[in-house]
């Protein structure tokens, strides 16, 4: 059995699994092939989420005599986030990676983000498939063309060049991680940490990667998508919202004020140059300023929904200088 010190311990390794009998005990002889070249100073914590298949035996069978392998379980499966939380919580590492289960990045990406967290000054490190030179492999279009699109939207709430927002393959200064009070259980926690992070002025980068699906072959494991379309775009919108007002407020209220002015010019139009008279189109000269009087007051909305977040960053930072 081989034994690290918690102090000695430079580099974690977490991967959260939720019944992936089929394919772990592949990706843990790939992980462990992969944390190799960091001698022995690391440790791979490997969170068994609630899984209701052979997992566990696989698992704990694998790992059982080597020291530098953390197997966290619990009964009930809670989702990522819970999963992550739970090993950011365990980990010692003065760094920490966190990679899915299935290694759709390859295990090359590991050391990748390992020396981008030690050549810069970057406390966040992120894998982005939509970084130049990163790529997409057999990723469903469906799933490609809202990924896209969602990341795009959510660039306006997060640092520029953050391009992908909503992926796990990440690894973060292990002070960091665990310094914030993280609460979500499921993918959302992904933007929680950037918005958490982006509060305590944390520095972020990202490095290209190949994001690759192994198609389904017969008879043979291949990968499964447990991807929810529509709560995950309910989800990262209303997050989206939440951390850039402008997209909800900013968008309607130049919608609604635009229809309003143009109206307006309408009756002007009407009033002035066709000499007609207006007074009687009281419906049309109530829904005029109906929607500039909307439109206006969706602005101030925006603008007192931007006080709120900057009050909420400082609080934040108040509430960590205390802890």
């Amino acid at each position: 059995m081989t034994n690290v010190l918690s102090g000695d311990i430079q580099l974690s390794v977490i991967t959260p699994i939720f019944n992936e009998e089929l394919i772990i005990k592949d990706s843990v002889l790939k992980l462990i092939q992969a944390m190799q070249g960091f001698t022995d100073k690391w440790e791979l914590i490997l969170v068994n989420d609630g899984s209701t298949d052979n997992t566990q035996n696989i698992i704990t069978e694998l790992t059982q005599n080597d020291g530098r392998i953390k197997v966290l379980t619990y009964k009930n499966n809670r989702g990522r986030g819970y999963a992550l939380r739970t090993g950011f919580k365990r980990s010692c590492g003065k760094y920490v990676i966190a990679v899915e289960s299935d290694l759709n990045y390859g295990k090359e990406i590991i050391s990748s983000i390992y020396r981008k967290l030690l050549d810069t000054d970057a406390d966040v490190v992120i894998a982005s498939p939509y970084a130049k030179n990163g790529k997409l492999e057999n990723v469903p279009f469906k799933r490609a063309l809202l990924s896209r699109l969602g990341n795009r939207v959510l660039r306006v709430a997060f640092p520029s060049n953050i391009t992908t927002a909503t992926g796990m393959t990440r690894g973060y200064k292990g002070d960091i991680i665990r310094l914030l009070p993280l609460e979500e259980d499921g993918k959302e926690i992904h933007l929680e940490i950037i918005s958490k992070a982006c509060m305590l002025g944390c520095q972020f980068d990202e490095i290209p990667a190949t994001l690759k699906w192994t198609p389904r072959q017969k008879g043979k494991p291949g990968r499964e998508s447990k991807f929810h379309a529509g709560k995950i775009i309910r989800t990262h919108l209303l997050f989206g919202f939440y951390e850039a007002p402008i997209l909800l407020f900013g968008t309607l209220g130049s919608l609604v004020l635009l229809v309003g002015v143009t109206l307006g010019l309408y009756l002007s139009y009407l009033y002035f140059i066709e000499d007609q008279v207006i007074g009687e189109r009281v419906i049309l000269i109530m829904t005029t300023v109906f929607m500039i009087l909307a439109g206006f007051s969706m602005f101030l909305f925006c603008f007192l929904s931007y006080q709120l977040r900057d009050l909420r960053k400082q609080i934040f930072k108040l509430y960590q200088k205390i802890h």
